[in-house]
């Protein structure tokens, strides 16, 4: 790829602001140059603020008028299977927003469809985020020994209303309110497919999963236990519905090994043990860095045909754990049994 990669976004809804700043920052290695999304307004408005030359209402009129090297669909989540097989048809490479598909079943009869006709990642960015990204190279340096036991919290007011009656998380993301999978499908997907990066192979042995706030149709609590391969446990808890919480959600981590310990609380890492080290990340910088690191490792491996880390095969493994997380808990067959 001796031109920039020319790139065609597929939505225009409330995340592509960042998918947008981190195409904006490969500089000459790639440009977006076509905008799709069934709203005009809001295909124009991103096209204005990102220098974007060409908008398109649909993604079959922006893929039949040519002119691009890769898609990035962006959309919602129930079209992001039609989409890739578009995009397949067309024979471009695509980065795909998490998840592949709204269910297991969905994603993988995706992947068999595409097979190997174009090369196919799917957008994981939390992952990338650079305190993650070093707790992984103390973890896999062997400076906490043997993994024992991790937790990993995620505690938010986001679905209480605040004194204005206010719900954050659903003014600021409003589909959730009518998710029927929402805190595990949506959220928590990010950490279960970190926690896998961080700590290998990962089984579901047990999931709670709860419903607080009466304006959504899905779960806003979890509680979840895990088991790594090597026999480690790790616990996920987790909700949006909060009391006294902060409505901004904030990761907290701690992985203890026989040799040491990696915390992670917010934007502060530590490392404890063998040797003691503490890092102070910027929030906005680390948010914004997540979605360049992941466009940047898309194009590099389009660039040198190196494999992608978020694979369609490895977003399935994070999907099954998705899927047993709702198939262990019951809650949706006991939502069905209440209706």
């Amino acid at each position: 790829m001796s031109e920039p990669l020319r790139v065609g976004l597929i939505g225009a809804g409330w995340v592509t602001q960042h998918h947008l700043k981190g195409w904006r920052a490969q500089g000459d290695a790639a440009r977006v140059v076509a905008i799709a999304d069934p709203s005009p307004e809001h295909a124009a408005e991103r096209a204005a603020a990102f220098a974007i030359p060409a908008v398109f209402t649909s993604a079959q009129a922006m893929l039949a008028a040519g002119g691009i090297d890769a898609v990035d669909i962006a959309a919602p989540r129930a079209v992001h299977a039609d989409l890739a097989r578009l995009a397949a048809d067309h024979g471009l490479p695509i980065l795909c927003q998490k998840p592949l598909a709204p269910t297991l079943a969905e994603a993988e009869r995706l992947v068999a469809d595409i097979g190997g006709r174009v090369r196919l990642m799917v957008h994981e960015n939390w992952r990338f985020r650079a305190y993650y990204r070093q707790a992984a190279d103390w973890i896999r340096s062997g400076a906490i020994g043997q993994v024992k036991a991790a937790a990993l919290t995620l505690v938010t007011s986001g679905t209480v209303p605040d004194a204005d009656g206010h719900l954050w998380a659903l003014e600021r993301q409003p589909f959730m309110r009518t998710e029927a999978r929402m805190l595990v499908a949506e959220v928590l997907i990010h950490h279960l497919d970190t926690l896998r990066m961080l700590l290998g192979p990962l089984k579901v042995e047990a999931a709670a999963l709860s419903r607080t706030c009466p304006d959504m149709r899905g779960e806003d609590g979890a509680v979840i236990h895990l088991r790594t391969a090597d026999g480690a446990g790790v616990a996920v808890f987790a909700s949006f519905a909060a009391h006294g919480a902060p409505a901004q959600q904030v990761d907290r981590l701690v992985v203890l090994g026989d040799a040491g310990a990696v915390r992670l609380d917010g934007v502060d890492l530590s490392l404890s043990g063998r040797r003691d080290e503490r890092l102070a990340f910027d929030p906005d910088a680390t948010y914004l860095g997540s979605y360049a690191a992941t466009i940047a490792h898309f194009v590099d491996g389009l660039r040198t045909g190196a494999p992608f880390e978020t694979a369609p095969e490895d977003n399935l493994e994070t999907l099954r754990l998705v899927e047993d997380c709702y198939r262990i808990s019951g809650f949706e067959t006991a939502r069905r049994d209440a209706a």
